[in-house]
Parts: C-alpha cells; structure tokens; sequence
C-alpha cells in the first residue's frame, strides 16, 4: 500500500477514526461512560468498606460488623450489575462500530476504478477487512473499555490515597514517572512490530486465497507440497514478527510491574512505621494497601493495554486509507445527461493510453474509431493489441492520456460514469457467476426484472433448459464461479445477463471461446438475438462472428492497422489475413 512508512510512524490519533463512528450513537456511549463509572466507584469503595470493618466493626462487637459487612455486600452487587452493564454497551458499540467501517470501507471500495486493484491485491483487501476489523473490534469492544476503566480506578484511587495518608500517597506519586517512561520509549517499538505482524498476517491470508482459488491446477501440476512449505514459510514469517512483538510486550509489562509493585512496597514499609507510631489506624492502612493494589494492578495493566492500543492504531491506519481513497474518476459536479431513444453512437477521437502500471508501454495509440447505431463492429488482433483496453475505455474504467471519447455525442468527461455504463450490456470472456442463486446472477443485469422478464431472457439465450434441470430451478445455489455449471452454461447465463440489462450498447469480449461445437451453436444463436438493433462491439475469435460483422477492426500494438469487411481484408494479404489463416482456419 502506499505511505506505508508515514503510516508505521502513525501515532495512537490514529484512533480517532472510531470516535467518529461510535459518536453516531450518544445514548449508548452514555450508558457505557455510567455503568463504567459506577463500576469504578463500586470498585474503589471496597477499600472504604473495609476501613470501616476494621476501624468500626471490630470495636464495636459482632452486631456492628455484621452490619459493616452488609454495606460491602451491597457495594460487591452494584459492582456487578454496573461491570455487566458495562460490558453489554461497550461490547455492542464494538460490534456495532466495526459493522459499520465494513460497510463503509466496502462502499468506498465498489467506487474505485480498476486501477485501483492492479496496485492493492484484493486478496491482501479482503485479509484487511477481516483481520483488521477483528482487532478494531477487540480495541472498542473491550480495550478502550478496560483503558478507561483503569484510567478512572487509577485516578480515583490516587485522590483516595491522598485522603487517607498524604504522606504515603506522595511518596507513591513519585514512582509514576518510573512506569511511564519505560511505556512511552518501549511502545513506539511495539507500535512498529505490530505493523510488522499485522502485514504478516495479511500475506497469510492473501496467500490461502490464492491457494485455495487455483486448487485444480495445484493439484493438476503436483504442486501440494511446495505450496504447503510456501505457506508454512509465510506463517513461520508471520510468527517471528508475532513472536517480536510478543517478547517486547513482555518484557514491557514485566518492568512496568515490578516497578509498580516495588515503590508498593516501599511505601507499605514507610506506612507499617507510622502505625506503629500511631500516626495511622489499621484501618487506613488496610485500605491504603488495597486501594495501592488497585491503583497499582490498573497502571499495571495500562502498559500492556497501550500495546494492544498501538496495535489496533495500526489496524485503523490500514483501514482508514481503504476508507479514504479517492476514486480517480469521480462524476462531474453537473453531470451532461446522455441523450437516449436512437441507440448508441461511440466516437474515439485521437485516443492515447497508458496503464498506471505500465506508464512506459502505450496501451491504446491515436485510436480514432466511429460505432454508429445499431452497427455491429469486430475487434480482432494479436494478444497484447489493445482490444481489451478498448472495452475498459468504452466503459470509462480509465481515462485516456490524450483525446477524447463520447457517446450519443456527450464527452465522457462531462457525464457521470454510471451514466456511460447503464447504456451497456458486458458479456466478458470468463463469464462471472457469483455464489449466489442463479435468478441473483440472472437478475445482476437488471435487479428489478420479474420471473417472467428472467424466463424470457432464459429461453432467448438458449439457458431456460438447463436452469429449469437445476434442482431448485432459479432458486438453485450456482456454487462458487458458477462451479455447478458447464463453461458453455456460464457464458448463456452471461447472455441472459446482458439481454435483461437491454442496454443499446453490447461489449462481447470473446463471447464465444473456448466452447465446445454445440454449446457454441447455443451461444452464437443467443448472440444472434442479443445483438439484432443493438450496436455492439465484439472481440472476436470465431470466423462465424467476424463475417457477420458490419465492419472488421484490425488492431496491433495499440493501433488500428486495417479495417474494412472480411472478403476486402483477405484481399489485402495483410495481418488480418495472416490470422484468419492460422487462427480462424479451423473454424472455416
């Protein structure tokens, strides 16, 4: 990701990120702050309580310590009817706050342009919105819960200190610095190993996606053994950094403690002196070596709450910079409506093109191309031509470097970008079907269609037989990338897909490769009525599909190179010849 290392430097402000979702819900944030509160208060007047026992109850006889220790009973029952409390809102504003950066970082995600995704695997994205969302939610649920609980019992019980022996309570403040220092110096460490463990455990996860996504070819090439070391490598990588971060933690809350406890018991050594001297009650000394154990064991406990702190800084930082990317196309502020009603007309004038991450290599090269309506055009040329960029330009994934392009004579920059795409209908080249039933694949084109509109689009892409076969018909789980379908079948899906859409612009991209000769003959007929009084745009692979064609784009190294009909190109002995004769000789 990029400023990775500004964002190692990131300081615990990184947090604030959950403030802001968590304020959206004052009333719960109220009653979390009131039971936690009571919970402190409950807990630190314990001490207080057993002041009296000792002080009062035992001079007074077995009746008045019967009573003193009734009023500890009724402190241990609010103590634990506020700590549930407690727990109940703090727990839910964690759960409640993390569903809603979920939602929002997916949000902002959906807006980014394929760029975007070429220079952030969405395998490392997904181990993010997992891994990360799982410590912000251990950070709101239950840290900052604790952190502010010991910060408020600490405080309270020093100002109790105070009160009870001055003294005593002076001479305890004066060891503070000692636990600070070693928090402030070692946790800028922590903060840093965290990260570092962090970006381990993303590379796991990315890895097992991409593992578990490529199984038949793994296995296919007897591949199981080394991608098993490859992993062990990777989690063996990823516990040395845990390992790293776990052993500083360690050695950070060890001195923290003993330093706690050591000026304790310095102290509690000054305080035996006074009552024996008389200067101080049994009492008071009882409840200043409980009330010291309180303030010790919740400044303790804050070292190692820092670190857990730090962590989640560094999971909110990864997660804020998902939240806060800008898409690089963004709709203009007075969008120009796209005149509709007579088809679709797309003009490329002077167009040149770079991908980000090839900015030395011109993907597109002065493409200067007119489709009229209803014309159909096919798009052919060596691997590597520009066809599919042509495709990723005409839906306004990227912008060109130079020229311009427009549809129904609107430039795409002065249109909304869902405007350019609701005027088309994609049928790619590895159809995408989602894990979800096939009427939510079928209807992905058109969410609103009917059952009668899905049959219809069904039985004009030649699909309708095979879907009403599946065990549920449309209610029929597909299975990951349509698993439970033929290669042949995902494509007609993909057809239905784009004949509900109704779009007057079609994109084919390689629709019909890869196909067996009777599933060709499927989709080529449902190609036939998606196409008729559309303009459409096809890359094509397939004899059959170029003669059809009103017009023959021939593309190389990002130009076009030739055009015209198939009898005129073959005429010309050029690189459309070329290809028909090796690429398309077996389709003749």
């Amino acid at each position: 990701m990029k400023d990775r290392d500004i964002r190692d430097r990131a300081p615990i402000g990184s947090l604030s990120m959950l403030w802001h979702a968590a304020r959206r819900y004052p009333a719960r944030i109220a009653a979390a702050a009131g039971a936690l509160l009571v919970s402190s208060a409950a807990t630190l007047a314990i001490p207080s309580g057993f002041k009296l026992v000792i002080d009062r109850g035992f001079a007074g006889g077995a009746d008045d310590i019967g009573r003193w220790f009734q009023y500890l009973f009724l402190i241990v029952v609010i103590l634990a009817l506020s700590t549930a409390a407690r727990f109940y809102f703090v727990s839910w504003l964690g759960e409640r706050v993390v569903a809603d950066i979920r939602s929002a970082t997916q949000a902002n995600l959906l807006r980014q342009p394929p760029a975007f995704f070429e220079e952030n695997r969405p395998s490392e994205i997904a181990s993010r919105m997992t891994a990360d969302t799982a410590i912000i939610d251990q950070i709101v649920g239950s840290t900052i819960s604790i952190a502010l609980r010991n910060a408020v019992t600490g405080i309270g019980g020093l100002a109790y200190l105070f009160a009870l022996a001055p003294k005593l309570a002076g001479l305890l403040l004066l060891g503070i610095p000692l636990v600070l220092v070693p928090i402030i110096v070692m946790g800028r460490r922590v903060r840093n190993l965290s990260r570092a463990s962090q970006d381990r455990l993303a590379a796991v996860g990315s890895m097992t996606t991409e593992v578990l996504g490529a199984m038949r070819i793994v296995q296919s090439f007897g591949q199981e053994a080394r991608e098993a070391a490859r992993f062990d490598d990777t989690v063996e990588r990823g516990f040395a950094a845990a390992r790293s971060r776990i052993r500083l933690r360690a050695f950070m809350t060890a001195i923290v403690i003993a330093l706690i406890f050591g000026a304790i018991v310095a102290v509690m050594w000054q305080g035996a002196v006074d009552v024996a001297a008389g200067r101080l009650s049994g009492g008071s000394i009882a409840a200043f070596v409980l009330t010291g154990g309180l303030v010790a064991g919740a400044f303790g406990s804050l070292s190692e709450v820092w670190g857990d702190l730090l962590r989640g800084a560094g999971a909110a930082g990864r997660l804020h910079e998902l939240m806060r990317a800008v898409p690089q196309i963004q709709p203009p502020v007075d969008p120009q409506p796209i005149p509709q009603g007579n088809g679709a007309r797309l003009r490329f004038s002077a167009v040149r093109f770079h991908y980000p991450t090839r900015p030395d290599l011109a993907a597109l090269n002065g493409i200067d191309l007119v489709v009229e309506p209803g014309e159909t055009i096919a798009v052919v040329g060596p691997s590597g031509a520009g066809k599919t960029t042509l495709f990723q330009l005409a839906q306004r994934f990227y912008d060109p470097d130079a020229g311009a392009i427009a549809l129904n004579g609107v430039p795409f920059e002065r249109a909304d970008p869902a405007a350019i795409r609701a005027m088309m209908a994609l049928v790619p080249q590895d159809s995408v079907i989602f894990a979800a039933s096939a009427r939510d694949n079928l209807r992905y084109g058109r969410w609103d269609a009917t059952d009668a509109e899905i049959w219809d689009a069904a039985r004009a892409a030649n699909a309708a037989e095979f879907l009403r076969a599946l065990p549920h018909g449309l209610d029929s789980e597909l299975g990951e990338a349509g698993a439970r379908l033929s290669g042949g079948q995902r494509q007609r899906v993909s057809i239905a897909r784009a004949l509900l859409r109704d779009a007057p612009l079609l994109l084919l991209d390689e629709a019909t490769s890869a196909l067996d000769a009777e599933s060709e003959r499927l989709v080529q007929d449902a190609l036939g009525r998606l196409m008729r009084g559309r303009t459409t745009i096809v890359i094509a692979h397939r004899l059959a599909t170029v003669r059809a064609a009103d017009r023959i784009i021939v593309m190389d190294r990002g130009a076009i190179v030739e055009q015209g009909d198939h009898a005129a190109l073959m005429a010309q002995g050029g690189l459309y010849a070329r290809l028909a004769s090796l690429q398309f000789q077996d389709a003749a």
